[in-house]
């Protein structure tokens, strides 16, 4: 459900549908249902859907509290989803009033990940007991690469919004309202963003290349298989990338990408904690004292 929302949050940006509903939590100033036209139409489902995706997170978190025994990682991390749901319509709300501001449009997608996260940690744990959670399944140093792929795959992410907040899809085409694009880098702020987006996740596809390879070496079958399933992800993304720059950047086809990018995400969450826990280095064994002479 978390993933379904990103996919109709983009909709509703990409059919220029963010201001459908002009005002926020109401649609109108007199009605919280939308009028009937095509935009804030769009607008309102997904404002719906968000009811929707409360429910299943407030589920998850009495599903964690009625696990026997207790667990308290489940409740802490089935906790975060409530808390982070409510960020996430404050978010949404204050975008709408500020007539979708770019930062406020970046943060909400950026939230939305660390949502899918904590979700993802909350669905994995729930499989397993807490000695499999805290099982050590590959070296340290895959761990680590493990991870700072994840990192570089954060930074693609936020890259990837910045470009949308630079590019010629404001969310607001659809109501005819007025909003300012980004301009960190003057004129040339979209293309310079994209290269070096470009840059970076071609960084992070090498990176992910050569960690599948590494991990072959091990027996860990379930990071094996993720981290393939991710290189296949990111070559979809780097096709869909390159054609929807040449073609001026259609709204279909940056919707794909935002799709592909969330799932993208799923897969380096799922990568991480595949990997499991970054144990401590092992101490050195003490050497034995010579015996004495006789």
């Amino acid at each position: 459900m978390l993933v379904l929302i990103v996919f109709t949050g983009a909709a509703v940006r990409l059919t220029g549908s963010g201001l459908g509903c002009p005002t926020w939590p109401k649609c109108t100033e007199t009605s919280v249902h939308s009028s009937l036209n095509t935009h804030g139409l769009i607008e309102f489902g997904n404002r719906v859907l968000t009811s929707l995706v409360s429910i299943g997170v407030v589920a998850a978190a009495l599903g964690a509290y009625a696990v026997r025994p207790e667990r308290r990682d489940l409740r802490y991390l089935a906790l975060t989803l409530p808390a982070g749901v409510i960020v996430q319509a404050v978010i949404g709300g204050i975008s709408v009033r500020a007539g979708l501001a770019p930062g406020w449009v970046m943060a909400h997608y950026v939230v939305s990940m660390v949502l899918l996260t904590w979700a993802f940690d909350l669905w994995w744990r729930s499989q397993r007991s807490p000695a499999e959670v805290h099982a050590e399944r590959s070296d340290r140093s895959m761990v680590l690469l493990v991870r700072g792929l994840m990192v570089l795959a954060g930074i693609a992410i936020f890259l990837g919004t910045v470009s949308t907040a630079a590019g010629p899809h404001a969310g607001s085409s659809g109501t005819g309202e007025f909003v300012g694009r980004l301009h960190w880098l003057g004129d040339d702020t979209l293309r310079q963003v994209i290269h070096i987006h470009g840059y970076v996740v071609t960084a992070l596809g090498l990176g992910t290349v050569y960690a599948w390879w590494r991990s072959r070496r091990t027996d860990n079958r379930e990071l094996t298989h993720t981290l393939l399933l991710t290189i296949g992800l990111l070559a979809a993304q780097g096709v869909v990338g390159i054609l929807q720059y040449q073609l001026k950047l259609p709204a279909e086809m940056v919707w794909v990408h935002v799709a592909l990018a969330t799932l993208t995400w799923v897969g380096y969450v799922h990568q991480r904690a595949a990997a499991g826990p970054l144990l401590a280095r092992s101490s050195s064994p003490a050497v034995a004292a010579p015996a004495p002479s006789r």
